[in-house]
């Protein structure tokens, strides 16, 4: 617990980072040529990045046995949330100025801001029931809910994806790592299928991912 007290003023600090970035390279008003679309794709990495490293806290919290790691989990997902929520703002804000017609325009011809749009939502029920209440309230429901933030991954991983004209490295890179993520997933689900998982001895490090 001690260590677990250091470890997240250290992740929140962290988190908060990119923030702090951005906001001293608008004043020193460096955010390129077009800023709006710089700071739109800035969010959007960080949302990822973040939303990433959220999902990789449990793996490593049954690989490495400390389970003081799964409390960093609801803080890192609600940081992923604030970016993905900067990100759509300044789509809906800066790029549209709230021109409604022309954003559902978007999301129905444009695939890359479909499948942006579609993790976006997703993400919004997944933030409102973080809450300790809202998980004593949903119980057993609350787990089934927030395994959509898979879903919401992919979702981004593709929209980035298709989002990138030229240089395909960082979301190809995105995807090879929730793929991984999405591997430990598959294990649990194939024991409960095929038994003769069980009898693997890596297995027991993964077989209670929530």
């Amino acid at each position: 617990m001690a260590m677990l007290t250091r470890l997240k003023p250290i992740f929140f600090v962290a988190c908060l980072v990119p923030l702090g970035q951005l906001l001293y390279q608008g004043w020193t008003d460096d955010l390129t040529a077009n800023p709006i679309e710089y700071i739109t794709r800035f969010t959007g990495s960080w949302a990822l990045i973040i939303l990433l490293v959220s999902l990789s806290v449990t793996p490593l919290r049954r690989i490495t046995g400390w389970n003081e790691l799964i409390k960093l989990r609801r803080m890192l997902g609600l940081f992923a949330f604030f970016y993905v929520l900067l990100h759509f703002s300044t789509y809906l804000i800066l790029d549209h100025f709230f021109d409604f017609q022309r954003i559902v325009a978007d999301v129905v011809k444009r695939p890359y801001v479909t499948a942006g749009f579609i993790g976006f939502v997703l993400m919004i029920p997944l933030a409102v029931t973080s809450t300790k209440a809202m998980i004593r309230r949903l119980g057993k429901r609350w787990q089934l809910l927030h395994r959509l933030v898979y879903v919401v991954a992919i979702a981004g991983v593709v929209h980035f994806y298709w989002l990138v004209k030229a240089d395909i490295s960082r979301p190809v890179q995105y995807g090879a790592i929730l793929a991984l993520l999405l591997g430990c997933r598959l294990v649990i689900i194939g024991a409960q299928r095929w038994p003769t998982f069980q009898k693997l001895q890596w297995f027991h490090s993964f077989k209670s991912l929530p």
